[in-house]
């Protein structure tokens, strides 16, 4: 790769990349979905973990037309594992947008409208897979920028935003845009990383201000402004005949889409089902009660909560009246339908 920019931090940068860029699959490809693809996965998730998944969604829709045509439940069946569900969503409805086009669009602004694709993920889209002059700014770019610059803006807000963009941007100008922004993407995932980054060895420490004034561990700098909430969930598995009872999660809260066993919640006003509450709140003094408990206090955390669930297993021999939502399925075949992965935690304890 030839190494060519205007500044010294960029000359710096590319040729760092060019002796350590990572061979990943998405890279050896200027296709835009591949690149989406890889981008929405890559969300939230280690390179890793994602790189399985990109590659299993590849090949079993390689196009963005063949992905388009899949059900919402094949694509969260598929993306079942990866958590923040709305992102396999949101690609589904992108496909579907982009089809409905006539092509993948090809520069930032048209990227950025489809459902669910962001700054950074339209910049990255337009400047690697079309070549756009627009620079990324994620998490590994806040971090190597304020470190080097010095700047302690709290990247989570507002201004933060603007004004890490707009050095980024400074910093790509005359280079290669695709290179650029990967290089970034590379230098602060391998070497300029969160804990114990690689000073000693990184080829911009004689220049680097966070090195110079000992501020390394405290770049960049993060407003606090999340809390972080409990909540508790109670799960009843029904078995009747080698069946069970499931429902689709519906807008407007976690897991949207995904299905679940009965929900605790549920059983106010379910007739026919009210000593079930007595035996939910108190299963040892309900001894007339089938409901067996097969785990408590299971953690799942998010991003925002802390969910601590219970599971309980009810065998009938008859099926008890539930809402309409619910249908009942063989116990063989839920595999085939997508969990959040607490359910299918607490489905495996069966």
């Amino acid at each position: 790769m030839a190494v060519t920019a205007i500044n010294p931090f960029a000359t710096i940068l590319l040729r760092w990349y060019d002796e350590n860029r990572r061979d990943l699959p998405w890279r050896n490809t200027h296709d835009p979905y591949a690149i989406w693809l890889s981008e929405v996965i890559l969300q939230q998730t280690r390179i890793q973990q994602g790189w399985d998944y990109w590659e299993r969604f590849m090949h079993r829709w390689p196009t963005v037309d063949q992905l388009a045509a899949a059900t919402e439940d094949e694509v969260l069946r598929e993306w079942q594992g990866l958590g923040y569900y709305s992102r396999a969503r949101n690609l589904h409805a992108a496909a579907q947008q982009i089809v409905e086009m006539g092509r993948f669009p090809d520069n930032f602004d048209d990227i950025r409208k489809l459902k669910g694709v962001g700054d950074y993920t339209a910049a990255a889209i337009a400047s690697i897979a079309f070549g756009q002059s627009v620079a990324v700014v994620d998490g590994n770019v806040y971090r190597v920028l304020s470190r080097y610059l010095g700047i302690d803006t709290p990247i989570n807000t507002t201004a933060g935003k603007r004004a890490f963009t707009a050095v980024a941007q400074e910093l790509l100008s005359g280079c290669d845009a695709s290179a650029f922004n990967q290089a970034m993407m590379d230098f602060g995932a391998l070497q300029c990383t969160p804990q114990s980054p690689r000073c000693l060895l990184c080829p911009l420490q004689e220049t680097c201000t966070a090195l110079r004034t000992g501020r390394v561990e405290q770049l960049p700098v993060k407003k606090k402004t999340l809390k972080v909430t409990e909540r508790h969930l109670t799960y009843i598995y029904i078995r009747c005949h080698g069946e069970t009872a499931i429902r689709r999660r519906g807008p407007g809260d976690i897991w949207q889409g995904l299905w679940e066993p009965l929900e605790g919640g549920e059983l106010m006003g379910f007739q026919g089902l009210e000593h079930l509450q007595s035996a939910v709140a108190s299963p040892s003094t309900a001894t007339s009660s089938p409901l067996v408990p097969v785990a408590k206090g299971v953690r799942h955390v998010l991003t925002h909560r802390v969910l601590l669930a219970d599971f309980y297993l009810w065998e009938v021999t008859e099926k008890p009246p539930l809402p309409d939502e619910y249908i009942w399925i063989k116990e063989e075949d839920l595999t085939r339908y997508a969990l959040s992965r607490l359910v299918e935690r607490l489905v495996e304890l069966l």
